[in-house]
């Protein structure tokens, strides 16, 4: 990280050999000495760096204010930024949000003030770790044009960066690294004599570096970092072989950072898998949740409210049997809990749906907010106490057990509103079946105006 000494920050015009091409040293990670000197050079990101798109237009011509590019490790952020400063030479300034701190960021900004035509650059990697005063000191000079930001993040900036900053910088969004892609890069980087390990002459099949490319989920560091682990493992002139792969597989881990994007990503990819019924997709996520760490309890706390939001009715046995899979876990813990996680995903994926209980409690939290609120019917009012009685409530209630499947006739609203719609999808079917019969009974018993007379003391009155 640089020095925030003004003499080091602007003692000279020039580009910052960070940027520029300083020699190349060996004892450099094969990921830094294979880094992209040019926008051109960039690889996976084309839909923001192929020429005549914004970004490229912005940096030929040198008009660009800040920039922030989002997107998950080793896509390329950090590349883009150290290119952009080379091809419009300015003066580099890279710092870290985990490392630096208030008093380096006030020195920094102030040696700007105080040199503007020095064109600086300054680059935040991780900026999502500063927190609100410390992106609050950065706007001033950034509105002034004193200082050019570019920040680079993993998290969506919507939620860790200031609204402030964020309306006065362009944002980019960075994708993986497509395998096909990586593997051009690892087939490059055998081969460089200069920057790569060409010296070495080993060499690999084409499938091998797809095997290795695909094995790094769209990080280009960690597939540069395996492939000189691996080379420097072999004999000059050697082969990398699948059977070299296998240790790397087995040490493979997943992206999966809990409470951040991928966390909020994959919970939802679960949910929408088991809502539309795919068994395969669901487990996917579940493994993959798993095997990066998630807490299982979450994950059954979640199976739980899928039970009552999406299938409801249509399996009344959904809801105890998360609750009991959530119990499970509590008490099992993990790796075993694994197979109960396993198990309810599996039926609440398979079993029919139904979003009822949902619609009709949105349905009637609506009719609360938007209309009076009913009074109680006096029939239906407790009839406990002489006061009570005095007022005549319960008067009239007609005890459902003393009619045909319960049915007596009456309303148990002031104004009837139509709330519940049952879906036709598995036991929920029966349900508006039943419905729908006692919607007749009702009718007919109403036509009939007959039933016995109210029992003011029977237990079915209060």
């Amino acid at each position: 990280m640089p020095s925030a000494d003004q003499s080091d920050l602007f003692g000279s015009l020039e580009p910052d050999p960070a940027v520029a091409g300083r020699p190349i040293a060996a004892h450099q990670p094969l990921a830094a000495r294979m880094r992209p000197r040019t926008l051109a050079e960039i690889v996976g990101q084309g839909h923001i760096t192929k020429p005549g798109s914004l970004l490229p237009r912005l940096v030929a011509q040198n008009r660009f204010g800040s920039l922030l590019f989002y997107g998950p490790p080793g896509c390329g952020k950090t590349s883009i930024a150290e290119a952009i400063a080379a091809e419009t030479k300015s003066r580099f300034v890279r710092i870290n949000a985990v490392m630096s701190n208030v008093a380096e960021l006030r020195e920094i900004l102030a040696a700007a003030r105080r040199r503007p035509e020095a064109a600086t650059i300054l680059f935040i990697d991780e900026l999502h770790r500063f927190n609100k005063s410390q992106q609050d000191l950065l706007l001033p000079d950034v509105e002034d044009g004193c200082v050019r930001l570019i920040g680079a993040t993993t998290h969506n900036p919507g939620f860790y960066v200031n609204p402030p900053l964020l309306s006065r910088s362009h944002l980019f969004r960075l994708e993986p690294v497509a395998p096909d892609a990586i593997a051009g890069v690892l087939g490059r980087a055998l081969a460089d004599v200069e920057r790569g390990l060409g010296e070495r002459h080993c060499t690999a099949a084409p499938k091998v570096l797809a095997d290795l490319a695909s094995l790094c989920d769209g990080d280009m560091r960690r597939a540069l970092n395996a492939l000189e682990v691996i080379v420097h493992g072999l004999p000059e002139n050697g082969e990398i072989t699948e059977a070299d792969l296998e240790v790397f597989a087995r040490e493979r881990r997943i992206r999966y950072d809990a409470d951040e994007d991928e966390h909020y990503d994959t919970i939802s990819a679960f949910i929408k898998s088991c809502r539309g019924g795919d068994p395969d997709a669901a487990l996917y996520w579940l493994a993959k949740m798993m095997v990066g760490g998630e807490d299982p309890r979450f994950i059954a706390r979640r199976l739980v409210i899928l039970a009552s939001e999406d299938i409801g009715l249509a399996d009344p046995w959904a809801l105890p049997l998360t609750v009991a899979a959530h119990q499970a876990v509590d008490f099992i813990g993990m790796p075993e809990a694994e197979l109960t996680l396993a198990h309810a995903t599996l039926y609440i994926a398979t079993a029919p749906k139904s979003n009822s209980a949902k619609m009709s409690l949105i349905a009637a939290k609506s009719a609360l907010q938007n209309s009076p609120v009913q009074p109680v019917p006096i029939h239906l009012r407790d009839s406990g106490g002489q006061a009570s009685k005095r007022e005549g409530f319960g008067k009239g209630y007609r005890y459902s057990h003393e009619f045909p499947e319960g049915i007596s006739g009456q309303d148990y609203l002031s104004k009837p509103l139509s709330l519940y719609a049952p879906k036709g999808n598995g036991l929920e079917a029966r349900i508006a079946e039943r419905l729908e019969r006692w919607r007749g009974l009702k009718a007919d018993l109403r036509r009939k105006d007959s039933g016995p007379s109210e029992k003011a003391a029977n237990p079915g009155t209060r």
